[in-house]
């Protein structure tokens, strides 16, 4: 699909969409939660019903009704998978299950498309390959056999809190207690913060220790890199240690039960930062819905937001790598910025530091990419002079759209958007952005 954007500007109140990131989470807890859920206010991404059809494969039964998703959640230990749990293209989704399906002990296949199995599954494969577990990576689908035993998982932090979270789902299940170690520098920390917070939610206790865990839930993200005090402290401190400097150990009582509940999803502070772009460029849009007290590392985007308007700042992605296409947008209409710890978008739904400075070229603006870096040199923003591409990825998309309010520009395969936010383009359409649809 194509969509071509004349130059405009947006204008009204709109209320954010749920975080995919924390439905993901709120979602795997009540289908683990034998006897029904409810949970409010969940948008049927493609991302979220990848989640919901693994669920359903592991046995868990659910219906919608509007934004409210009624769950009755499945004993893991107990169930037959009859069917493949098909995680489409969500990364969230295959690595949140496969230690699910490991801790199940029957032969799990889980299917995705080929780019999603080329992402990075190797802390999986050896943590099966150190238990002679059955563990079969083919192009479009991976093969597990259980079981899983507790014990201790010590685990690189610097790929993806993915794998942590993953880790998370499955340990309090088992027979006995376990320990997660995680070896620093740790990628995204807020996301394991958001993980230990909905099982908390749900019954489950991952720190023994209260006032650990409350520390753990009062972590406060400061994503600017030339602020090395605050850099020093991007991580909350558990058991009086910095967990960047020597990771984190987390106790994890076994023979757990995750327990049914009614929940409402917090808004998605990354989409929101999309919306709240065209602020930047003379719109008046109000976000509404959104949790002041989030644990959610993009939470920082109004901060960024004034770095970049203001000068030519350095900014770490560290805890916010889904803000990188819409911070490299905004510092291409402004004054340029330099990017740090940017290694991981890499592995994203596209490459997205090269996939964005492809895109900013056709804009006049030149982009350098490096291994763990990327600058935005200062330029002035022009009339793209080829149809931009999308590259299947629905950040990348999202982020063309709003430079597009004010260069007009066509997106082609701006259908990724499907993936986090549906109704994306109907949402900037009644704000007063001016598209059509080219079929």
């Amino acid at each position: 699909m194509k969509v071509k954007i004349n130059p405009s500007q947006a204008e009204g109140c709109i209320t954010v969409p749920p975080s995919k990131s924390m439905a993901h989470r709120v979602l795997i807890c009540a289908g683990l939660a034998e006897g029904q859920s409810q949970i409010n206010n969940v948008v049927l991404s493609e991302d979220i019903s990848a989640t919901l059809d693994c669920l359903q494969a592991l046995g868990a039964k659910w219906k919608i009704n509007d934004k409210t998703i009624f769950i009755d959640g499945t004993n893991l230990k107990k169930c037959l998978p009859q069917d493949d749990l098909n995680c489409r293209e969500s990364g969230s989704t295959l690595r949140f299950f496969l230690p699910l399906a490991l801790a199940n002990g029957n032969k799990i296949r889980l299917t995705g498309s080929k780019y999603l199995l080329k992402r990075p599954l190797d802390v999986y494969h050896n943590i099966a390959l150190e238990r002679n577990l059955l563990f079969e990576h083919q192009t479009t689908s991976i093969t597990v056999q259980g079981p899983l035993i507790h014990g201790q998982y010590t685990i690189p932090g610097n790929i993806s809190s993915q794998f942590a979270t993953g880790l998370l789902f499955a340990l309090p299940l088992l027979q006995g207690d376990s320990l997660l170690k995680i070896i620093p520098p740790i990628e995204s920390f807020s996301y394991i913060l958001m993980t230990i917070a909905a099982l908390r939610e749900f019954g489950i206790d991952i720190c023994s220790n209260s006032k650990t865990a409350e520390k753990m839930r009062m972590v406060k993200i400061t994503q600017t890199k030339n602020n090395t005090e605050s850099l020093d402290n991007i991580q909350t401190i558990i058991n009086t240690q910095n967990v960047q400097s020597t990771g984190i150990s987390l106790k994890i009582q076994g023979n757990q039960k995750f327990k049914p509940g009614n929940k409402t999803v917090e808004g998605d502070y990354s989409n929101a930062a999309f919306l709240e772009a065209f602020n930047l460029f003379g719109g008046k849009v109000k976000v509404k819905g959104l949790n002041t007290d989030s644990l959610q590392g993009d939470a920082v985007y109004p901060e960024l937001f004034t770095l970049l308007t203001t000068g030519n700042p350095q900014i770490s992605l560290k805890n916010c790598p889904d803000l990188g296409p819409i911070l490299f947008a905004v510092a291409a209409a402004f004054n340029g910025a330099t990017f740090f710890d940017t290694k991981r978008l890499a592995i994203k739904e596209s490459d997205r530091a090269n996939a964005m400075a492809e895109e900013l070229a056709k804009f006049g603006i030149k982009v350098n990419v490096e291994k763990n870096s990327v600058q935005i040199m200062p330029g002035i923003l022009k009339t793209p002079n080829k149809i931009l591409m999308g590259h299947n990825d629905h950040r990348i998309v999202m982020s063309l759209a709003i430079l597009c309010s004010i260069t007009g520009g066509i997106i082609e395969g701006a259908e990724a958007v499907t993936k986090s936010y549906p109704d994306f383009f109907k949402i900037i359409e009644q704000l007063g952005i001016e598209l059509e649809y080219i079929e």
